[in-house]
């Protein structure tokens, strides 16, 4: 599946061969599906790249990327030792269509005077209770906007609904991240109602959503501490692209056993200069410091790197 979808190329930007791996509703909350990927596994994205791999072994691969059918040519394997590997040749960047729309979508933000983050995490780490107390706290504020990417439903927009903010959910179908087109028409909408500082919660998934630009000024890693330690080893391409790493249900940390020392070990080891935030949503604690984040992100004092935060805190 990654294969099909770019994400696989778009990790290996960051770790080499290493990364192998719309119709509305009310109160300001539209709901869209994508309706282009009702199909078994592949990602079939609108724009004319379509790819499909397969790796038979002994056999080099060539990717042929376009408007047309996939296809796939196959070409016998030398049996001598230095074409023992398997290869695969990809004749186009097939991120280069989705990083043209992101940096339109980057300039679409900065005319506006506006900033989107990329929140990236599992499945119920807890972005979307994340997002309830930040509207609780900030709606009156900062002008913001949330959008929501989900495979199906549209819970998580009816959850964050009439919080005093835009809110819009994506359903994606089969595929599993968001990507630059999908967010370009809720982004110029969000922009329209007078958000400045757009919150897209991606879906739930810590490979694919890493590899897809979608304009924003920088991605947000979220852990939960029932998760275990080790996440940022298993998963490096998110936790190094990310300058912020949000550590969340902080008030179950104790009776999952979660370790401390281990989790930071673990996030530094892949980015060095991450700026870590503990938090637990539901009881409150650390939001100030999450909150404090936001309000330096719309102001523009994270304007570089909100690694730079990091630094002067240490």
């Amino acid at each position: 599946m990654c294969r099909d979808c770019g994400c696989e190329t778009g990790n290996r930007r960051v770790f080499g061969d290493a990364a192998d791996h719309a119709d509305g509703h009310g109160h300001h909350h539209h709901h869209h599906h994508d309706h282009d990927h009702d199909h078994d596994h592949e990602h079939e994205h609108d724009a004319p790249r379509v790819v499909h791999v397969h790796l038979p072994a002994g056999a080099e691969v060539h990717l042929h990327i376009g408007s047309g059918p996939p296809r796939v040519v196959r070409d016998a394997a030398d049996s001598g030792p230095a074409r023992a590997a398997r290869r695969v040749a990809l004749e186009q960047d097939v991120l280069a269509e989705n990083d043209r729309i992101a940096a339109a979508n980057r300039e679409l933000l900065a005319r506006h005077g506006a900033v989107a983050l990329n929140l990236i995490s599992s499945p119920g780490s807890g972005k979307t209770t994340l997002l309830e107390r930040t509207l609780e706290r900030l709606a009156g504020e900062i002008d913001l906007g949330v959008i929501v990417g989900d495979q199906q439903t549209d819970n998580d927009a009816r959850r964050l609904a009439g919080r005093g903010a835009p809110v819009e959910q994506i359903e994606t179908r089969s595929a599993c991240h968001l990507d630059a087109r999908r967010v370009a028409a809720p982004l110029q909408r969000m922009l329209d109602a007078g958000a400045r500082l757009i919150l897209v919660e991606n879906v739930g998934n810590l490979v694919c959503p890493a590899a897809f630009d979608l304009g924003e000024r920088f991605k947000v890693a979220l852990l939960s501490v029932v998760e275990g330690e080790d996440k940022p080893l298993k998963y490096p391409v998110l936790f190094h692209d990310a300058p912020v790493v949000v550590i969340t249900k902080l008030d179950l940390a104790a009776r999952a056993g979660w370790d401390r020392e281990a989790c930071h070990r673990a996030i530094r080891a892949v980015n060095p200069d991450a700026r870590i935030l503990e938090l637990a949503a539901r009881d409150g604690t650390g939001l100030d410091a999450w909150c404090d984040l936001l309000r330096e992100t719309a102001a523009g004092v994270s304007r570089t790197d909100p690694r730079r935060a990091a630094a002067e805190e240490a």
